[in-house]
């Protein structure tokens, strides 16, 4: 995978976590910098972790699909990314589904269900040549800083935005899957 392709999944793995980010910092008064950077963090972590226990998983299991590894990768990516356009189009749920607090608990399990499709990610990244710890830091990062802007900017861009961040994101998983697919194709 090289580096273009890895930024790309980097930012579409955030994308999920900005769009959780928008609804936390619309539901705070004035969203400071420092629970900003404190919810990033903990999103950041969270999803750098989940990518390399896919991989892990995946590696497990790579030996009994060599063959068909630049398919499974394109099938899950896919997968995500028709979840993700899905996703951003489904209406906006009600006020009372958003978090009500930014305990650690509350920001830990909503950064999980948001990480969820960065485990199924790196289960992907098995089957391809990637350095699953810069991927994991890369996806950590790109997490951490779309996580801090979106709890910033939430109070004034609301859930529009958060939706169409997920569509841009699922849009961006699939061309990255069909990128892999392709270089794996073109070199047989």
């Amino acid at each position: 995978m090289n580096a273009i392709a890895l930024i790309f999944l980097a930012l579409a793995m955030s994308t999920d976590a900005f769009a959780a980010a928008i609804g936390k910092g619309s539901s705070l008064h004035k969203p400071r910098l420092s629970e900003a950077l404190r919810t990033g963090l903990i999103f950041g972590v969270i999803e750098a972790i989940t990518p390399v226990i896919g991989w892990a998983i995946g590696q497990a299991a790579s030996s009994y699909v060599t063959e068909w590894d630049h398919w499974i990768a394109f099938v899950l990516l896919l997968g995500l990314g028709l979840h993700m356009i899905y996703a951003g189009f489904k209406p906006e749920q009600d006020a009372d589904d958003k978090p009500s607090q930014h305990s650690f608990f509350v920001l830990a399990l909503t950064a999980v269900a948001t990480s969820i499709d960065a485990l199924a990610v790196g289960v992907g990244l098995a089957f391809v040549n990637v350095d699953i710890v810069v991927a994991a830091a890369a996806i950590g990062i790109a997490t951490l800083t779309m996580v801090t802007l979106g709890t910033l900017l939430g109070r004034v861009l609301g859930s529009l935005v958060g939706k169409r961040a997920e569509i841009v994101g699922g849009v961006v998983l699939i061309v990255v899957g069909a990128t892999i697919l392709h270089e794996h194709l073109s070199q047989a």
